[in-house]
């Protein structure tokens, strides 16, 4: 049975965020993927990602609708 990761350090949000409070804030997990929540909902759900889903979705971020970085 696969164990779930477990959070190891602080959520935090993207200094590019505004002071609305409507953010997603991000935290390490313990094999080395990230959690991701609502900053609105602190203690609601959140979603969890494994290291090659997270570099996935950073690398498509990094990318432009050109497909060059």
């Amino acid at each position: 049975m696969m164990s779930t990761p477990s959070v190891v350090g602080p959520f935090v949000k993207s200094t590019a965020s505004g002071q609305q409070g409507d953010c997603v804030e991000v935290a390490p997990l313990s094999d080395g993927g990230r959690a991701v929540r609502d900053s609105k909902d602190r203690h609601g759900p959140h979603l969890l990602f494994s290291p090659t889903q997270w570099a996935a979705f950073t690398d498509s971020v990094k990318t432009d609708s050109h497909g060059t970085a």
